[in-house]
């Protein structure tokens, strides 16, 4: 068990996206691990939200309604984060459907490049991973990869094969900046900016990202995420000050022995930060 100190975590994954254990069973880790305000955030996906917020209730915790909106901005792929969405909202859920149509092509051609780099059955072994087949990712032929000994840990992989100009990859065109903004505005929520040091972006191009987004409505980013060291983490609470974004805290997380931080082990949020659950849940 995690000894927590961040009663606060607003990223995770289940089944419906790419965890490894079901909505009920993350609810129940992160009760266990001590949170407080907890938010399921299922990557272009909202259909586990139900089974979470039951759970979270009956756990004690707050529950805030979220998803994960896959994005493509300057020729890369970035993450944005909807917390407090209304999961009905149809604008929201015609959206994610529309993106989840393209992850299946995709997947087969991931699978076709790993065949081609001498990796085997490779569609086959990532599809018995992902509990929908739309939903297939690369996280799921990462996890194949491991299981078939091509690689020995999850860094490798994107290392060797599947990261954004590894030769595994293959981009597509998700949703615009603007229409994931958009779609998390239409659905009452709050834009958040998802583990930002992840993105290969100079300075210029970063500027001109956050610049976009705060201009779209977008308000938040994450400041402390499983996906950032400790120094990143203290660059983000500066450009969190310097656009006056509220900040955000998650784990990211995906499966216990595959995540880098456990839910609810990061550590609080610098105090001069406003936290975007200000007006939802007083933190201890």
């Amino acid at each position: 068990m995690v000894t927590t100190s961040n009663p606060v975590d607003l990223h995770s994954h289940s089944t419906y996206s790419d965890g490894v254990l079901d909505p009920i069973d993350v609810a129940k880790r992160a009760a266990h691990n001590q949170v407080k305000l907890w938010s399921l955030t299922d990557h272009d996906e909202v259909s586990g939200l139900d089974e979470a917020e039951k759970t979270a209730t009956d756990l004690g915790m707050t529950f805030i309604p979220g998803v994960e909106i896959s994005s493509s901005w300057g020729g890369k792929t970035v993450h944005i984060v909807g917390l407090g969405i209304d999961r009905h909202n149809q604008q929201l859920i015609d959206g994610l459907a529309r993106i989840r149509n393209q992850r299946l092509g995709r997947g087969k051609k991931i699978a076709a490049k790993l065949e081609q780099l001498g990796v085997e059955n490779a569609y086959e072994g990532a599809i018995k991973y992902a509990s929908n087949p739309r939903l297939v990712s690369r996280t799921h032929f990462a996890r194949y990869l491991l299981e078939a000994g091509y690689c020995e840990n999850m860094q490798e992989v994107f290392n060797r094969y599947l990261g954004d100009d590894k030769p595994g990859n293959v981009r597509i065109h998700w949703s615009t900046l603007e229409e994931a903004v958009s779609w998390i505005l239409a659905a009452g929520g709050r834009a958040v900016i998802a583990h930002p040091g992840r993105y290969t972006f100079n300075k210029m191009q970063a500027d001109a990202f956050f610049d976009e987004f705060i201009q779209l409505g977008g308000t938040a980013i994450e400041v402390l995420t499983g996906s950032h060291r400790p120094e990143q983490c203290n660059y983000y609470a500066d450009v969190a000050r310097k656009y006056g974004f509220l900040a955000s805290t998650g784990s990211d997380f995906h499966a216990p022995k595959e995540s880098r931080i456990d839910l609810g082990g990061l550590p609080p949020l610098p105090d001069d930060l406003t936290p975007v659950w200000h007006d939802w849940f007083e933190s201890a």
